[in-house]
């Protein structure tokens, strides 16, 4: 069986967790050994899962907040959604 990124990701949770059967896994790391975008995804949502496990708070620096939400208003003005008029 030769898997489709999409089914790859549909299963990134169980693989993580151990919750596949041994040859659905085995086919999973038979596909992250070759793509390079799916191995991304796996380690990125492993680092979100270590991250958001921590308990650590972090302080964000004064002012963070109202730099990010200008940023953000700013790029959703120059690129609004499709369908979407910059306008409204």
């Amino acid at each position: 069986m030769n898997l489709k990124c999409k089914n790859v990701w549909e299963h990134i949770s169980e693989f993580l967790d151990q919750q596949l059967t041994r040859e659905a896994r085995a086919e999973i790391e038979k596909h992250l050994e070759n793509c390079e975008v799916c191995s991304a995804i796996l380690d990125s949502t492993r680092n979100v899962l270590i991250l958001t496990a921590d308990d650590r708070t972090y302080e964000l620096p004064v002012g963070y907040s109202k730099r990010l939400h200008a940023r953000l208003q700013k790029a959703l003005h120059q690129n609004p959604p499709p369908g979407k008029n910059s306008s409204n």
